[in-house]
């Protein structure tokens, strides 16, 4: 370790002491002070750091002072929007508060996609003849929503709709709103000085630390840095979905919709139905050209259904960019319509030209279902992509609770340029947490286990008093699920199709007793802490679809190692995710229990077994049940021996 490196790791450790000393409960983590001394050193070396930081590590706090200690221009890259609005409105204001008492002076930002932030000009727009004619094809309350809309423009600061205490319907929110694929850009609008996109894009501009989305990041990488400022940091938070995430955001996709929406941009300039019904036409021909091919990746050439679409449709969307070009007018707003529609047929006529382009290192395939297909072309590889627009120009530090073991191989970043590290989990998950593997049900694939499997959810659901999320691999395997066990115990259970994500997870929070039988979508992103919830339940080891068309062509490209490598890391983050749900405090006790019995018997068992917390294991479902009652009954001591 250089003088340098060891000072930059002293320096944020000192601050870091300081920041959580203010804390409502201080208390020093040895996780989290390892992480943050990690990634002041990675920082100052230059090298790239992997970090898996078990939950209850504080890694958003290990982090964010080490990055402001630094003087670096940091961008934070978050798995979803709503991590950005907790960065935002808790943890940046926080840090930088205390941190200001030891003289770090931090500007910081978030920033969106243009589609979160209201549009000044479509709202001047509603006012003329052309949008008076929209509202009146709205319904009444999509009309009062737009109402409401236009009233909190007064008042809002950001425009940002997650500044809302409620949420408009989509059709309302479009109607006030624009994506990147329509907007001309602030220097072409006539509202562009006062736009709280741009506004956001300048406040970013002009801070140290910026906060996006992994969406947005991708998008930016895509467009060879021309969405973000230059920054010397980068730190991917819930790194675990990089690779997924950079392969949707740098390939294309061209789906039925997009031709709906580029239609209805097209109709506010042009009047004749003829050449507007033309475009909207091309989604149910889209829909009949890639429906027959969902889920399935595709030949190269393109098949001749989808080639004589693509060809069609780039036809007519050239016949409506030239019909649209033609148009002249001294209004304002009509020309604004004009450069949006211009802005997207242009942007749909590049996704069309590199579909029929046919690129090497490409995979296409078709996404969705027969009724809504999404042909989609994305990267082989994203390694070269990340390595010429990330891993070449900054520093990076990939950081979660879950790192798949071939995390580092499968985004390109060099071997001799990174380190790893885990710095474990602050939560004592051998005194408080039980791994049941269910040794003596029959295998997925016999006919008897899905009646095995409502056995053994009744057994210990009535053990546990309720308190259950039981995750599944498929929507079948919960809807046999829930109707077996329902009339078989005594406390309420909850599905996935009850309600939304949001407020299912809020039915279940409010009662101890309730259960909640959810998919592979609740596998991540539930924050359910205390007694409410004692015991995950997961059926099958959440392995990929082995027809997963982008994950066929990347076996394919592995060979034998594929399966060690792509399918093994990917079933293990994915399960380590879901036992994540059972214990989010350090008072929080509880079982997980996997009913496949793969995880006791198969070769590969330990690679997955590594990746989870390091609870007891158990194969015995009557020392599980105890387990429950004790919690149930309010014990505080587990009985259960460890068998391996």
């Amino acid at each position: 370790m250089s003088d340098d490196t060891s000072a930059a790791r002293a320096d944020t450790l000192a601050a870091l002491d300081e920041v959580t000393a203010a804390l409502p409960v201080a208390e020093q983590r040895d996780g989290q002070r390892e992480m943050a001394g990690l990634i002041a050193e990675s920082i100052e070396s230059g090298r790239h750091l992997v970090v898996q930081a078990g939950t209850g590590t504080g890694k958003t706090l290990a982090y964010l002072v080490p990055a402001i200690v630094s003087g670096k221009r940091t961008v934070v890259s978050t798995a979803t929007k709503a991590l950005q609005d907790q960065l935002a409105t808790k943890d940046l204001p926080f840090v930088c508060g205390e941190l200001a008492d030891l003289g770090f002076d931090v500007d910081w930002a978030v920033l969106k996609g243009r589609s979160n932030y209201l549009c000044l000009q479509r709202l001047r727009e509603f006012n003329g003849a052309q949008g008076q004619l929209e509202l009146d094809d709205m319904s009444i309350i999509a009309r009062a929503e737009v109402v409401k809309l236009s009233e909190w423009a007064g008042r809002t600061e950001t425009g940002d709709m997650a500044e809302l205490d409620w949420s408009p319907s989509d059709v309302a929110w479009r109607t006030v709103s624009v994506g990147a694929e329509e907007c001309p850009g602030g220097d072409r609008c006539p509202m562009g000085d006062a736009c709280f996109a741009e506004r956001a894009r300048d406040r970013a501009q002009a801070s140290d630390v910026i906060v996006v989305n992994t969406h947005l990041y991708g998008l930016d990488v895509a467009a060879s840095g021309a969405i973000l400022p230059e920054h010397e940091v980068v730190v991917f938070d819930e790194a675990h979905g990089l690779e997924d995430t950079m392969s949707d955001t740098v390939g294309i996709d061209i789906a039925p919709g997009r031709f709906v929406t580029l239609s209805a941009t097209v109709r506010q300039i042009i009047a004749d139905p003829e050449p507007v019904g033309a475009i909207a036409d091309l989604a149910s021909l889209a829909r009949e050209a890639f429906g027959p091919f969902a889920g399935q990746r595709l030949p190269l050439p393109l098949p001749d259904p989808i080639i004589t679409f693509l060809a069609e449709a780039r036809g007519r969307v050239e016949t409506i960019a030239n019909a649209i070009g033609q148009i002249e007018s001294s209004v304002d707003d009509v020309n604004q319509r004009k450069l949006r529609a211009m802005v997207m047929v242009s942007r749909t006529m590049e996704y069309l030209d590199v579909a029929l382009a046919e690129r090497d290192n490409t995979v296409p395939f078709v996404s969705g279902s027969a009724d809504h297909p999404r042909f989609e072309i994305a990267p082989l590889d994203v390694g070269p992509t990340m390595r010429d627009g990330v891993w070449t120009k900054r520093t990076a530090i990939l950081t979660s609770a879950t790192i798949p073991a071939s995390l580092a191989a499968r985004v390109g970043l060099p071997a001799d340029g990174a380190v790893e590290a885990d710095v474990g989990s602050p939560f004592d998950y051998e005194r408080h947490g039980v791994l049941y593997c269910a040794m003596h049900l029959p295998p997925p694939k016999s006919p008897k286990f899905r009646d095995a499997v409502a056995d053994e959810l009744a057994a210990l659901i009535t053990a546990a008093g309720g308190r259950t999320l039981a995750l599944f691999t498929s929507w079948a395997a919960m809807d046999h699920a829930v109707e077996a066990v329902r009339a078989r115990v005594d406390v309420p259970i909850l599905t996935q199709r009850d309600l939304p994500k949001p407020a299912l997870v809020q039915a279940f929070a409010a009662s101890e007793e309730t259960c909640l039988f959810a998919t592979t979508g609740m596998f991540q992103g539930v924050d359910v802490p205390g007694r409410t919830l004692s015991l995950v339940v997961i059926d099958k080891l959440p392995f990929p679809r082995p027809d997963d068309p982008l994950l066929s062509a990347r076996r394919e490209q592995l060979g034998a190692s594929a399966f060690s490598e792509i399918d093994v890391p990917r079933a293990a983050t994915m399960l380590a995710q879901a036992c994540g749900r059972l214990i989010r405090t350090a008072s929080d006790r509880g079982a997980v229990a996997v009913l496949d019995s793969r995880l006791g018997t198969a070769r590969y068992r330990w690679d997955i077994v590594k990746a989870l917390p390091p609870m007891k294991r158990t194969r015995h479902r009557a020392e599980v049940e105890e387990f429950l009652r004790q919690i149930r009954d309010g014990a505080s001591a587990s009985t259960v021996d460890d068998h391996g």
